[in-house]
């Protein structure tokens, strides 16, 4: 007796258009950039490293961080301290400390200081894809000794750009711990230190469409069977499963027991597909590979397929029938998907 066995080899991009950033934002008055604030005497070799650096007797504008028992963070190993959020220029950010300097750019023998955009609620990025920002920014550490502050400015004269993909900017070495600790300096006075930030945004603009595909290293792969009683009393066109999980999406099986397409009257239609699309962010794409399965109930010998999406003449009628078959056991058929997800690409800026 031949059996139908269907089965292909595919990977695919599971992919929800929605409607894009529509762009109607008026930017057109940039915020002001005056960095203007008073300044004394400039430090020795003050633009070493791209880096301005200066003492100032005006605090920071926008924020103050002040830590107290400083030594405990490297005490307790805590590399990276993120403050809460502060507004400036019409947008949430952070100031980051790595008390031993960041370890990622191979610092330690500096305190690390960064101005951090905040992402959004709802996502990774805290603009529409395809936007940016171009900021201005001072960091401060106070002179307890003195009452005044020395702040490290960037010279890149335009500010630096702040989008999707880079969210981060400020100065690996802001101070050597030699200079921190030295208790003459006054920037730290009883274990204790005040770092500050100013933010001007000098520019918001629209840089076009992009894209960001993040691929999942070890994919799992997720395995759902779905029972169908009374299969030959349906009466619908398409019967869904019970929504399930796979990679923290939603996923679901259809069947079309009358066949859809060319499987018309045929054949019964089996498909794979995502449960709750409109849930996905704008052009949203899955990378996926996946398997559908009708099981044999009797031999084991099951009949697959892992083409695109499914299959309108998934298995002809006349076989599934067929009661040496095992698809149809007492009227109940097990449906079975297999999905194993890749990668998620999403818009982004670039």
């Amino acid at each position: 007796m031949r059996r139908e066995v269907l089965g292909r080899s595919f990977m695919m991009m599971w992919q929800v258009q929605k409607v894009a950033f529509d762009g109607k934002k008026d930017l057109s008055s940039p915020m002001a950039t005056d960095l203007s604030s008073p300044m004394a005497t400039d430090l020795s070799s003050p633009h070493q490293d791209g880096v301005f650096r200066s003492i100032s007797d005006t605090p920071p504008n926008h924020y103050s961080l002040k830590i107290e028992l400083f030594s405990q963070l490297t005490k307790n190993k805590i590399e990276r301290y993120t403050s809460t959020d502060f507004q400036a220029g019409g947008y949430k950010w952070k100031l980051v400390v790595h008390p031993d300097g960041n370890k990622d750019k191979g610092i330690t023998d500096h305190i690390s200081l960064y101005l951090v955009l905040v992402p959004g609620a709802s996502s990774n990025s805290p603009l529409p894809p395809g936007w940016e920002i171009r900021a201005l920014f001072r960091l401060y550490l106070l002179d307890q000794n003195n009452d005044t502050y020395l702040t490290l400015q960037d010279t890149a004269e335009k500010g630096r750009r702040f989008h999707g993909m880079k969210q981060e900017w400020g100065f690996d070495k802001f101070i050597p711990h030699t200079t921190f600790k030295d208790a003459d300096n006054g920037y730290l006075v009883n274990d204790t230190c005040v770092f500050g930030a100013e933010v001007y945004v000098c520019q918001e603009k629209h840089t076009g469409k992009g894209e960001c595909l993040s691929m999942i290293k070890d994919a799992i792969t997720y395995k759902n069977t779905w029972r169908i009683d009374n299969f030959n009393s349906l009466n619908q066109e398409c019967v869904d499963s019970i929504p399930f999980n796979a990679a923290d999406h939603k996923w679901k099986m259809q069947v079309y027991p009358k066949g859809k397409g060319s499987g018309t009257g045929s054949h019964i239609s089996l498909y794979l597909t995502l449960a709750e699309p409109e849930k996905l962010a704008p052009a949203t794409k899955i990378y996926a590979e996946f398997t559908l399965r009708i099981l044999d109930q009797l031999n084991r010998n099951h009949c697959a397929s892992n083409t695109t999406r499914g299959l309108p003449r998934f298995v002809s009628h006349a076989y599934f029938n067929q009661s040496t078959a095992g698809l149809l056991v007492k009227n109940v058929c097990l449906v079975e998907a297999e999905v194993i997800v890749h990668g998620v690409a999403a818009a982004d800026a670039i």
